[in-house]
């Protein structure tokens, strides 16, 4: 029996030549029942009305808390839970991701309580204005808040004017202007938005400007005192006493707390959040990136290898992803396509160097503009040690280019030139002799005997030039 070209090729691949259909789709089948059969299986089961989701908002703002948070504040209208609390301990983030969640709050039908615990957390720049924009602010004592001030990272000449610098000359101060109204430009929408947050709950809208224009941070009590919050608590149990009775300003309207005798549901990250953390870092973004296009470079190359792609095409749709939700300059994403492909056609169409130096210039100018805010750039080590490991591939390619050039031709009609050929028959003019184990059809100006060793000097179709070996000098 003629076993099938798949077979052939890889017996391991035997079970997908003869059942493609069921080996490929009856694991997914499976899967979608017990999907369906047993749904909700990450932790988040909160199925009571009188209850209270408390989701843990600890480390930096940034896409993958934003989605966390919009997927809790979704769970707990649907299953219509009385109230949502943050506990809070952030040392700001992401402006973008920051405002997401800002707007989920705003627009949430349930209640939204932020509170900043345990003792020795802090809310600082990014905390600052989701505490400032949920129904309810609390703090635990001995923690902070504040430090509003827009930020980013990598000063900008000119941004950073003292006082004793007012005397510089004009034209000094005509190259820093620019920097300075981006700077103004950034803290004034900052304070504009943070104030209209304290105007909505009628909380201290003079010391939100003062966070914003003079990054001052402030303790739980002076900020209790200052009616920055709405209240101090020592823990959770505290708190829901606390708020036991409170009125809240929902978009619904106004709305009366109850909450002694809500049950507490502690919602964990799940995997999404936790992957969403990984891949939202711009570094491992970046990797990612390189890894999938490489990989898929390396497949289309080399195809049957399968690894290579499935890992690249993975990759890259996690890159993707994570581009989704990242602020990506795609002048950059393109600069760094481009080079790469650049760097790759220099490996098939060797062009000495120009595709490959032309394509890392490419590479790392877009790797640097890849990220539209300052504080989410790709590291420039991560750059750097990247670009320099491309030159080095480019270099090695250029050398092994250029030691081949140096080699002789072992292929084709130039592998015949100056090879040695053993004479067949007596000839004088036209004869035949044997090369490579091959009979060809020889010209010679000497007469030559069988077995006379001549060197071949030109072949034209299929009758070669050849002389005497011992002739040559």
């Amino acid at each position: 029996m003629k076993r099938s070209p798949c077979i052939q090729r890889n017996p391991l691949m035997r079970p997908f030549c003869k059942h493609p259909f069921w080996v490929l789709f009856l694991p997914l089948l499976v899967t979608m029942v017990l999907v369906v059969r047993f749904p909700g299986s990450n932790g988040w089961s909160a199925e009571e009305q009188s209850s209270a989701l408390v989701f843990e908002i600890k480390g930096a703002i940034g896409p993958g808390i934003s989605d966390f948070i919009r997927r809790g504040l979704e769970k707990a209208e649907k299953t219509q839970a009385r109230l949502v609390i943050f506990q809070l301990d952030t040392p700001g983030g992401l402006d973008l991701a920051m405002r997401d969640i800002i707007k989920n709050i705003l627009t949430s039908t349930v209640p939204v309580v932020t509170y900043v615990a345990p003792s020795g957390s802090r809310a600082a720049s990014a905390g600052t204005y989701i505490l400032y924009a949920s129904h309810v602010a609390a703090m635990a004592p001995a923690t902070n808040l504040g430090a509003a001030t827009p930020v980013t990272i990598g000063a900008v000449p000119g941004m950073e004017q003292k006082p004793e610098q007012a005397d510089e000359d004009k034209e000094a101060k005509e190259t820093k202007k620019p920097a300075a109204t981006m700077k103004d430009k950034m803290v004034n929408d900052a304070e504009a938005y943070i104030v209209s947050l304290a105007e909505k709950y009628g909380r201290n809208k003079e010391w939100a400007a003062k966070a914003v224009r003079e990054a001052v941070s402030i303790g739980a009590e002076e900020a209790l005192r200052l009616g920055v919050i709405d209240l101090m608590a020592d823990n959770i149990n505290d708190l829901m006493n606390q708020l036991d009775g409170r009125e809240v300003l929902l978009q619904s309207g106004r709305q009366r707390l109850e909450t002694k005798n809500l049950h507490l549901i502690h919602i964990e990250r799940d995997w999404r959040t936790k992957l969403l953390m990984v891949i939202g870092d711009p570094n491992i973004a970046y990797m990612l990136m390189l890894l999938g296009i490489y990989g898929l470079f390396f497949e289309m190359a080399h195809p049957g290898f399968i690894l290579p792609g499935v890992l690249g095409g993975t990759s890259m749709l996690l890159a993707l992803y994570a581009f989704q939700v990242l602020p990506v300059n795609y002048a950059g994403l393109a600069l760094i396509l481009l080079g790469l492909s650049f760097m790759v056609a220099e490996a098939f169409s060797p062009s000495f160097g120009v595709l490959g130096i032309g394509g890392l210039v490419a590479f790392v100018f877009g790797s640097v503009i890849l990220m539209d805010e300052k504080s989410m750039r790709v590291s420039l080590i991560l750059i750097g040690s990247t670009g320099f490991l491309s030159l080095g591939c480019i270099l090695w390619l250029l050398g092994r280019m250029l030691s081949l050039r140096r080699k002789r031709v072992t292929t084709g009609k130039e592998q015949l030139l100056d090879s040695i050929a053993v004479v067949m028959e007596d000839f004088t003019e036209n004869g035949r002799v044997l090369v490579l184990g091959e009979s060809w059809q020889a010209n010679s100006s000497t007469p030559l005997k069988k077995g006379d060793k001549v060197r071949i000097l030109g072949r034209e179709g299929l009758q070669l030039t050849v002389e005497p070996l011992q002739e040559v000098k």
